[in-house]
This record gives structure tokens, sequence and C-alpha cells, in this order.
């Protein structure tokens, strides 16, 4: 069922489960007393195993895959590669580590994912992209950017295209004013929430701002107010 020319439904995906305990925290305090409905997964890491822990108790937090290749870091100037899990343009690398961590999942969760995305987008580019499309063509499930019918919006972070610190970008307002600009049918909005402790990342105490961000009693009024639906992959399956 397609939604109707007033409907706007929004669904509220929290990417990096399972990096870390503090991580895993600050997405589950953003599911219980904030609006994050969706969450990604990382199968790489100890702490994944306690977000799986989290996710079988709370059915219903739509969980995917968030598939890791790598990851960049901008340093002089340019982006340089911080560290590789395969060659990202290796196809059969590529393939053979897809699969190697979409069954860590379902190990860890029992189900298959909702959904399909990748740390810093790494599925937007070749040979990625078409591995990751047919698995989600062959699962049903959405591809994040490559479905159509589910519009996704990064905006809400706080960090500019050069790494540089931009905490305007995850203020409660910033998040009021992409709920208010949300357009007709389904979008996904991208967050990173999550405390900084014991983590090797330069988006730290980035995390804590959006995790309060995303607990704003005002953001909850202001998707009230604008008549937003507050959805998951869940129930984008069930439409």
């Amino acid at each position: 069922m397609e939604p109707t020319l007033v409907d706007r439904c929004l669904i509220v995906n929290a990417d990096d489960f399972g990096v870390t305990a503090g991580v895993n925290r600050g997405i589950t305090e953003a599911h219980e007393q904030g609006i994050v409905t969706s969450a990604s997964l990382m199968v790489r890491y100890p702490a994944a195993a306690q977000a799986s822990a989290y996710a079988r108790r709370h059915l219903e937090l739509s969980v995917g895959l968030h598939v890791e290749l790598g990851e960049w870091l901008y340093h002089a100037g340019e982006w340089q590669l911080a560290y590789q899990v395969v060659d990202a343009a290796d196809a059969s690398a590529v393939q053979l580590e897809f699969n190697r961590q979409l069954t860590q999942f379902q190990d860890l969760l029992g189900r298959a994912p909702t959904h399909l995305d990748s740390h810093q987008h790494a599925h937007q580019q070749e040979p990625a992209r078409s591995i990751l499309q047919a698995c989600a063509d062959r699962l049903h499930i959405p591809l994040r950017g490559i479905t159509r019918a589910i519009a996704y919006c990064g905006s809400f972070y706080g960090q500019t295209e050069a790494g540089d610190a931009y905490r305007e970008g995850i203020t409660p307002d910033r998040l009021i004013d992409l709920i208010c600009t949300l357009p007709r049918g389904w979008t996904e909005l991208g967050c990173h929430p999550g405390y900084a402790e014991a983590m090797n990342s330069v988006y730290l105490t980035e995390r804590e701002d959006e995790l309060r961000a995303l607990c704003s009693p005002e953001v909850c009024d202001a998707l009230s107010r604008e008549c937003v639906r507050l959805n998951s992959f869940h129930d984008f399956a069930r439409d």
C-alpha cells in the first residue's frame, strides 16, 4: 500500500549498532526515550552480541546490516584510507566478506535483516552496489539510497564533508527543521547516537549531541504538529 498524498512516514535509523557498549547504550536510549525506530548492526565487534540480544528482546526495533568494508579519514586536505576489511575494488573479496557478515548477522539475530546499508556508504560504489542490490532484491528489503520508495536523508550530522566539527547540524532545532521539510512518502533519516567512551573514531562527542536531540521533547512535539508518522522498516514491509 502506497502512502496517501498527505502521509509523511519517517524511519529514524541509528547506524553503528554493535560497535561499542557506549554506542549500544546511546542507541537503546534513543529508541526507548526518543525517536529512533531502527538500527543498522555492525557485526565485526564484540559488542554486536550485546546489541543483538537487545534487538531480540525488542522486536519493534527494525535492525538491518551495516556492511563494513573499511573506513576513510580526511587528513591533510584529502581522504585517506584508515583501514580496510577487504579491497573494496575486488568483487570476489567483497562478495565473500558480505556473505560472511550477512551470515554472522543471521546467526546473531536469528532472522534476516530488515534493510541493508554500509559504513561510509561504501555500497554506493561498484562492485559493492551490485552485490548488496542482488541480496536486497532476493530478500525483498530496502537498500539505502538505492530503493526508490524510501528517500534517504543524511543531513543530521555533526561534521562537514572535510571532517570539521559542525555542531549546528545536530541540534534539536536542526532536527525539527528537517522534520518540517520532509517530502511526502517514506524517508529514512540517518543518525549516530551513542556515548563516546572506549570508542576509536573521529566521530565521538557528536554522538552524545545527537542523542540529546533525538530525545528532545520539542522534536517529538514537532512530529505530532507536522503529522509525520514515525515508523520502522517493519512498517514499510507491511505496507
